[in-house]
């Protein structure tokens, strides 16, 4: 399942072969219609709630601890449905987790992508 899991920016160019397309942040992109986002599904439940997103501001030294907090809230009942939706969305095809985030590798995305195959 790991290789079908993977994550990049919104706003970037879609590609045929990259399975559903979920985006997982809380708020709406940014200078983005909603037709331009070719979307499968926008699970805004599974982003970080908003008071963990504001404290970790994207600053990479608070990545390691947003990562712990934001595991946490993936196991509340607030984050559980929508990430046993991601769960069965994996398990049935490729899936490529959208952010609107510049450094998509200290991002939700990333942490989810990760926490998705390891289970």
């Amino acid at each position: 399942m790991a290789e079908q899991i993977t994550y990049r920016r919104v706003y970037e160019e879609t590609a045929p072969k990259e399975g559903k397309r979920v985006l997982v942040d809380r708020v709406w992109p940014r200078g983005m219609r909603k037709e331009d986002a070719h979307l499968d599904q926008w699970l805004r439940d599974v982003a970080p709630s908003t008071e963990l997103r504001k404290w970790y501001g994207h600053e990479p030294s608070r990545f390691t601890e947003f990562r712990r907090r934001y595991r946490a809230e993936l196991r509340d009942v607030g984050h559980r449905e929508a990430a046993e939706q991601l769960r069965d969305l994996a398990a049935h095809d490729k899936l490529m987790l959208l952010t609107a985030t510049k450094d998509v590798d200290h991002s939700q995305a990333a942490v989810l992508a990760e926490w998705l195959t390891k289970r």
